[in-house]
């Protein structure tokens, strides 16, 4: 009896020490919370303020660029502003301008009219064709307005240069009275000039514009150089380097250049004047430079006139279309001058 009793109690503690320590095992410790990284709150920048909008007899104007010139981004206006009034509705200026933007206008195509000064004036204005300024032959001191700035005129028709076509929708074009040219039988072509005052007109109407606008020298052209198979204006009487010298408007090759380039010109047009390889290198050369051209490996029509029009801008003495080594040279000294973006 005594026996049995004893091993009951024995079992009684065993079994009471098992239970003390599972207690233990399963004592309860809190889960310490991970922290959360922060989140930054992002503010909105605070908008600068901006010069006020000037209000004249209720017509509103922005005179003052804000944006990015060295982008060539331009807030500034050169007219009224022009808003929509959407019936019901208030167009606001609350943020204007902003600075994302420029101009339209990025090139300066100079024309002559092969018409006197009554008949430019009448078919400039009353017919389909049209320039924003007609530069007369009167010897005064007025240039005629004829388009708005801020409107395409009808100047350029079907037109390249570099990537861009169709150049009425980003130019400004200049007409310039003057009759043009006669051709003799064999089709030699003999120009007008142009007269001291209508040079001094034009460079100081271009200066304003380019300035204006921020137009670069590249985009300073000829009728004749948008649209080589088809116009011959203005003519190789038209002093383009006077303006780059006196006015610095417009491209003029460096003579240095030149004369260095001119030895391998003289080479490549004696040895290599006729080989494809050599043709196809000066049609990449002048559509490199801005000209509209397809290089085919011939001197065709395409390429005589294109390269007629490259010496109606840059040699002026000889424009007969043929690849000679001066021309090459010029050609050349100018892609190194204005390499193409």
């Amino acid at each position: 009896m005594r026996k049995t009793l004893y091993i009951i109690g024995l079992s009684t503690l065993v079994f009471s020490c098992t239970s003390q320590k599972n207690i233990k095992k399963s004592t309860y410790r809190p889960k310490t919370v991970a922290s959360q990284p922060k989140v930054a709150v992002k503010t909105d920048p605070v908008e600068k303020p901006k010069p006020k909008i000037t209000n004249e007899h209720g017509v509103e104007f922005f005179t003052t660029n804000i944006a990015d010139a060295t982008k060539n981004d331009n807030t500034v206006s050169y007219g009224s502003i022009v808003s929509a009034k959407p019936a019901g509705y208030k167009v606001v200026k609350t943020h204007f301008p902003a600075i994302a933007q420029n101009f339209r206008q990025k090139y300066l195509i100079l024309h002559y009219t092969v018409l006197p000064d009554d008949k430019s004036v009448q078919v400039l204005t009353q017919q389909s064709v049209s320039a924003h300024y007609l530069v007369n032959n009167l010897g005064d001191n007025e240039i005629y307005q004829l388009v708005d700035e801020n409107k395409r005129s009808y100047h350029a028709g079907v037109s390249a240069w570099r990537a861009d076509k169709n150049l009425n929708d980003t130019s400004i074009g200049i007409e310039i009275v003057n009759m043009g040219y006669t051709a003799d039988a064999a089709g030699v072509k003999t120009f007008q000039p142009f007269s001291d005052d209508q040079i001094k007109k034009v460079a100081a109407l271009a200066k304003d514009i380019v300035t204006r606008y921020q137009i670069p020298a590249t985009n300073v052209l000829a009728h004749s150089d948008i649209a080589p198979t088809r116009k011959q204006d203005p003519g190789p009487l038209f002093p383009w380097k006077k303006l780059y010298d006196e006015y610095q408007i417009g491209m003029w090759y460096d003579e240095a250049a030149k004369q260095t380039l001119l030895a391998t010109s003289q080479t490549d047009i004696s040895a290599r004047y006729n080989e494809p390889s050599f043709i196809f290198m000066v049609q990449t050369a002048l559509q490199k430079f801005g000209y509209d051209l397809q290089p085919s490996g011939k001197w065709d029509d395409v390429t005589k006139k294109t390269i007629e029009a490259l010496q109606y801008h840059f040699r002026p003495q000889n424009y007969d279309g043929i690849m000679d080594a001066e021309t090459w040279a010029i050609l050349q000294a100018l892609n190194q001058k204005y390499t193409s973006k």
